[in-house]
């Protein structure tokens, strides 16, 4: 049976991109936390101490590094497996109250548990829409996922905002895969498009790097909002099952546009993106 030319051939799949759009360019995460909390975040953000914006970054890369390999090894890979969306917020939010109930010593110790919680309910998300958990671009696809803040009003209008973050984090790893493409060439055709654990790593390293200076971002609010001990437990908890189900949402849009990327092509799909996107705000 032929592949339908056009997605719009296929009504279920022309209904997932609507619905990954919907998801994708929803308000951002550093708006659903000012909704929740009543007021700006970016204030709260400013009042941090000097030496706790200094060591955001570097948790953030830390706990991207963990929270990779842990949450993938713990789930069983059964592509297609309905993801368990509401465990995982109970469990970010009970790592979350702990962290927030001790100020922001336990809060260093609460960010790898928590990215890894949610880094794991990604990769369940990817799971559910028929990725392969051991393959490496999947690994790669659930850390990109952590990039996506939402849509910015910085991004380029003539872009879409999803569309922007997925080229911010391309970009650098084109430059690297050239690189590694020219090292596997001269090993030899056997080793043609396998990766060494060196090479690996470095791939990762950059990745994880780039995501980390957008995933920062909105680790510094999330910090910002669990500031005060005792208040910060419940704040913590509720703001943990939020950032859970805000990047639950961003990686079924991911993934969903992967996957039909897979079947239909990527400009295809990017195209017919725009379009949506264009009448959504349009209306």
């Amino acid at each position: 049976m032929e592949k339908p030319v056009s997605i719009k051939d296929n009504a279920e799949d022309y209904q997932d991109l609507k619905r990954a759009v919907s998801l994708l360019e929803s308000p951002s995460l550093t708006a659903r936390l000012s909704g929740l909390l009543g007021s700006p975040i970016e204030s709260a953000v400013k009042a941090l101490p000097n030496w706790v914006s200094g060591k955001i970054n570097g948790a953030v890369v830390a706990a991207l590094h963990t929270s990779a390999d842990a949450a993938l090894w713990s789930l069983e890979n059964t592509p297609k497996k309905q993801a368990s969306t509401l465990l995982h917020k109970v469990y970010a939010a009970t790592s979350g109250a702990v962290g927030g109930a001790f100020g922001f010593a336990a809060l260093f110790v609460e960010l790898p548990i928590s990215t890894t919680i949610m880094m794991r309910s990604v990769a369940d998300v990817a799971r559910s829409e028929g990725f392969d958990l051991e393959d490496f671009a999947t690994k790669q696809a659930c850390i990109e996922v952590f990039a996506m803040g939402g849509n910015s009003q910085a991004d380029d209008a003539t872009e879409t905002g999803y569309y922007i973050t997925r080229s911010f984090t391309t970009q650098a790893m084109q430059q690297l895969s050239k690189e590694l493409a020219a090292i596997a060439a001269k090993q030899g055709a056997g080793a043609a498009g396998r990766l060494s654990p060196g090479q690996v790593g470095k791939w990762l390293a950059l990745l994880i790097e780039k995501v980390a200076s957008r995933y920062g971002v909105t680790i510094s609010s999330k910090f910002a909002a669990q500031a005060v001990p005792v208040i910060g437990a419940f704040t913590g908890a509720t703001i943990n099952a939020l950032f859970t189900d805000f990047y639950q949402d961003m990686a079924r849009g991911h993934f969903i546009v992967k996957r039909l990327e897979h079947k239909y092509g990527f400009e295809q799909i990017k195209g017919e993106y725009a379009q949506i996107l264009g009448r959504r705000l349009a209306g």
